[in-house]
């Protein structure tokens, strides 16, 4: 196994883990040969029989590989089925959403974040960077909670009950003294947010920020995501409140039009 300090042809570090690229290549090679068996698949792979088995083995334990006992061939399974729904899903959200961000972010010049929710935290799926020469930036992929921050908040006041019950009863971080960190104070704010459909957070999860978020429905009714426009908290007057607070609004509305649709 390559360890950190290999390098490549170019002469880079490489972090590749020969075992993880032999696991990727074992689910190539069952999406293009389904019903392979163990000896093939070795041939194909360029490796040992041995460890053409375990390494089946191991995806078959994890539910990526499924075994026909009968005909000792292995197909792709069930978690593949899952995980590629789950791409469907936010790839047909990406793609509606991204025009209406562009078009949000050039509006208000301030940065456009799109979330959504795995488990009890918050991810940011895409975002647009605003205009403004001060700016808060958040980048794509970053995990946060769901007791702070604009669309976090939207996605939480909008969850199942299990899911709010876990967060609303387990540790509340404080990220700044604006925090909602006492659990009857924080189910009164998603109590608000779910009549307003829109949620105003200031300095709450990164002091000096503010985010003004709504949520994203799918065709079932479902919240599945929010959008935001988030900047510096100190930008933030009356008439930018209100002004961010329809066109976020309209945003998320829009986006959840055109999920119907495509």
């Amino acid at each position: 196994m390559a360890g950190p300090t290999a390098t490549d042809a170019a002469g880079r570090k490489s972090y590749r883990i020969d075992a993880v690229a032999r696991a990727l290549r074992v689910l190539e090679a069952l999406g293009d040969n389904p019903g392979i068996g163990t000896t093939a698949l070795a041939e194909k792979l360029g490796v040992t029989k041995s460890i053409a088995f375990r390494l089946l083995q191991t995806l078959e334990e994890d539910g990526y590989v499924q075994r026909d006992e009968e005909r000792a061939i292995y197909s792709l399974g069930y978690r593949i089925a899952l995980l590629g729904e789950r791409v469907g899903r936010k790839g047909a959200l990406l793609q509606v959403a991204r025009p209406v961000m562009d078009t949000l972010r050039d509006e208000t010049g301030e940065n456009v974040n799109l979330v959504a929710r795995e488990g009890t935290a918050s991810v940011a799926i895409a975002t647009r960077e605003g205009l403004h020469s001060i700016r808060l930036f958040a980048q794509t992929g970053r995990r946060g909670p769901l007791h702070a921050g604009g669309a976090s908040m939207v996605l939480l006041a909008y969850a199942e009950p299990s899911i709010r019950d876990r967060v609303l009863e387990g540790p509340l971080e404080r990220f700044s003294p604006h925090t909602i960190t006492d659990p009857e104070r924080l189910r009164e704010a998603l109590l608000l947010i779910r009549s307003n459909r829109y949620n105003v957070a200031i300095n709450d999860l990164d002091d000096g920020a503010f985010s003004v978020a709504a949520p994203i429905q799918n065709t079932a009714g479902e919240i599945i995501a929010g959008i935001s426009v988030a900047g510096a908290s100190a930008r933030l007057d009356e008439v930018r409140r209100a002004s961010y607070i329809e066109k976020v609004v309209e945003a998320a509305d829009e986006i959840s039009k055109r999920l119907t649709l495509s």
